[in-house]
């Protein structure tokens, strides 16, 4: 076996999103001959000491690598994102686009399996929606196509008890059509969260499997926008990241899109809101409004704006205030939780909310069928194996 590029090590480090000193817990380096786990993991990149084969299988396991990735000559080119349809404020860091990269690696070969599988079985019917239009044919008519296809009664939505309960039922009618949603906003654990700033959702417009991801971390009300905004990509064939800033001639369309389908016009017209009105008073109203909805109400507060009745500066005022609201009830219910001692959900239901019941459902019916194996089924689902039956188990009972 070839000698490993020391660069090949500090590359994989970097693009996992880890510091030294995190890199050294994470890989259990110990102090040895007094030389402690820092200068030890240094020596290591600077290509003055050689990693054990041990070693090596820790950092492709912590690092999210193949074990071959680090006999490679010298580091691949940046993972493939498709587009990036972000508009970044410029206040982030290489970590938290390392953790991007790795989240959308993670995605890309969970998604890639799903494919494979659904072709050996000649179960891979090509999707006629995904890249069916194109921004030309106009606003109104890819908004048309999604609601014909997925067919969401917004009555129905608006009766929802919670916002939760009503993207449970917008999601369960998205992935009805073939398209899996997932809701994930780390990589495995809240020191690897991915700040909103950086990635709100990410569609993969595959013909066969297509994916769309919501960060987690996201207001809960936010979460159906987020699906039909990454459906929109979809319908235009787009594969990409999204970011909380609509920057982009392309993110105003898509969030056009998202808006119009959960609020037309004729709804929207029932929330009177007259100009000149007082900021707080525009902000309470539209609150209201949005919560009776299970809507967002910075979307709310976007429709508005986009029809006129309020202006930019007002919008992007009320924005930030309703973003204030959500970061503060998040920050009270998390102290509340922690004062109480409240245990959270068990990791059964956390895994299975975050996966959806479409993609608990392949992997079960594959598995049922012998076309997978438990291993490999754990690597669709981001789960090791031994947790794969009580998944596939539980998710039959939902």
């Amino acid at each position: 076996m070839p000698k490993v590029n020391p660069d090949i090590i500090r590359w994989a480090r970097e693009t996992a999103g880890l510091t030294a000193e995190e890199a050294t817990n994470k890989l259990d380096l110990r102090q040895a001959r007094g030389v402690s786990p820092i200068d030890r993991l240094a020596a290591l990149e600077s290509g003055d000491d050689e990693p054990t084969r041990s070693l090596l299988v820790r950092m492709a396991k912590q690092y999210r690598r193949p074990l071959l990735t680090f006999y490679m000559t010298a580091p691949p080119r940046k993972g493939d994102r498709g587009q990036d349809f972000r508009t970044l404020s410029g206040d982030y860091s290489d970590t938290d686009e390392a953790l991007l990269d790795a989240l959308i690696r993670d995605v890309r070969a969970r998604q890639s399996m799903v494919r494979a599988i659904l072709e050996d079985e000649e179960d891979a019917e090509p999707l006629p929606f995904v890249g069916s239009m194109t921004r030309s044919q106009g606003l109104a008519a890819v908004l048309s196509a999604i609601q014909d296809t997925i067919g969401v009664d917004r009555t129905e939505f608006y009766a929802k008890g919670s916002s939760s309960e009503a993207f449970a039922f917008l999601r369960d009618r998205v992935e009805a059509t073939g398209v899996f949603v997932l809701l994930i906003g780390n990589l495995g654990s809240y020191h690897t969260a991915i700040d909103l700033e950086i990635f709100r959702g990410f569609a993969l417009a595959d013909d066969i499997a297509p994916f769309v991801i919501i960060n987690e971390a996201d207001a809960r009300s936010a979460w159906s926008f987020t699906l039909l905004h990454e459906l929109a990509h979809i319908w235009l064939g787009q594969t990409g990241v999204s970011g909380w800033k609509a920057g982009s001639t392309i993110e105003k369309f898509c969030d056009d899109v998202a808006s119009k389908c959960l609020l037309p016009n004729s709804e929207l017209e029932q929330l009177e809101v007259a100009k000149g009105e007082g900021l707080e008073s525009t902000q309470r109203q539209i609150g209201e409004f949005a919560q009776d909805r299970n809507l967002s109400a910075s979307m709310v507060a976007y429709r508005l704006y986009r029809k006129g009745t309020i202006n930019v500066e007002n919008w992007r005022r009320l924005s930030e205030a309703f973003r204030q609201m959500w970061i503060d009830r998040r920050n009270a219910e998390r102290i509340r939780t922690r004062d109480q001692k409240k245990s959270g959900p068990s990791y059964y239901t956390v895994r299975r909310h975050r996966m959806g019941r479409a993609l608990l459902e392949f992997v079960g019916a594959m598995m049922r069928a012998g076309a997978i194996t438990t291993s490999k089924a754990g690597k669709v689902l981001g789960v090791k194996g031994k947790n794969v039956q009580n998944l596939v188990d539980a998710g039959r009972l939902l």
